[in-house]
């Protein structure tokens, strides 16, 4: 039995795929857990191809349009950019951990410890990547890469492949990562509070017992001073973090919504 198709069968087959498996690397560059470093490239590429070939049964039916034509890599290339946006708006929350363990480390004295961070290639400070990997872990056990996944699937119902976008809804994004130095900070803040009352009460003791080395004394009871309310923070950070990730799944479809061009907007989540 031989097996025949046309150029325009195989165009439609190639589109099926083609722009959900480039939306779905796109996510993958920039999201957390997926975008890690220490996953090497193959591994994305396989697990992308793994997640496109079973969410292609659940996608809405996609334009028929060649891949390889003009505007099919134009729409490629505005998948690539979608799913970049939807994981890079689910990492601001690792961002704002990020900040906040570099305002706790700086204040405990900790600002010259410095580690490797396979995530973003670099140096970065001990506590910051410790508490990092706590909100990974977290994600993990909270299903966050799946909610992630289906997220990823529901965008195609939000923002359909081949509905153009509205240039004027990336202006979303930028506000979103304005708000990470603030939610970093109020993350941070009952650390800062305690280092502040300890340093106070450091200067106030040094200043009634001017014989004390405060630079041998106040280092290392600042040190097990921030341990002992980083320990204390731990039991309540659960919760924070869960609440954090919910509004970043949360604003996903917003994002989507403001990429929505204006005609299509009735159609959006």
């Amino acid at each position: 039995m031989v097996f025949s198709f046309t150029s325009a069968q195989l165009d439609a087959w190639l589109a099926a795929f083609m722009y959900p498996f480039v939306r779905l690397l796109g996510m993958m560059m920039s999201a957390p857990i997926f975008s890690n470093r220490g996953m090497p490239v193959r591994v994305r590429l396989v697990a992308g191809l793994g997640i496109a070939v079973a969410v292609l049964p659940a996608a809405p039916p996609m334009p028929d349009i060649a891949p390889g034509s003009g505007i099919g890599l134009l729409i490629l290339g505005q998948q690539v950019f979608i799913g970049a946006a939807i994981g890079f708006t689910i990492r601001l929350v690792f961002a704002a951990v990020d900040v906040a363990g570099s305002f706790i480390g700086m204040q405990m004295g900790l600002s010259f410890a410095l580690f490797f961070d396979p995530n973003s290639g670099g140096q970065s400070a001990v506590l910051a990547d410790f508490m990092s990997m706590v909100a990974a872990l977290l994600f993990l056990s909270l299903d966050g890469h799946l909610v992630l996944v289906e997220l990823m699937v529901r965008s195609f119902e939000w923002l359909p492949v081949g509905a153009g976008l509205n240039g004027q809804g990336w202006s979303f994004i930028p506000r979103a990562g304005a708000a990470v130095f603030a939610t970093g900070f109020l993350l941070s803040l009952p650390m800062l509070a305690v280092l502040l009352v300890t340093n106070i009460a450091m200067g106030v003791l040094t200043r009634a017992s001017p014989q004390l080395n405060l630079f041998a004394i106040g280092f290392p009871v600042t040190m097990l001073t921030g341990f002992f309310a980083l320990v204390l923070l731990m039991g309540n950070l659960g919760p924070v973090l869960h609440n954090l990730f919910e509004r970043s799944f949360d604003a996903v479809p917003v994002l989507l919504e403001a990429l929505t061009p204006v005609g299509s907007q009735g159609s959006g989540p």
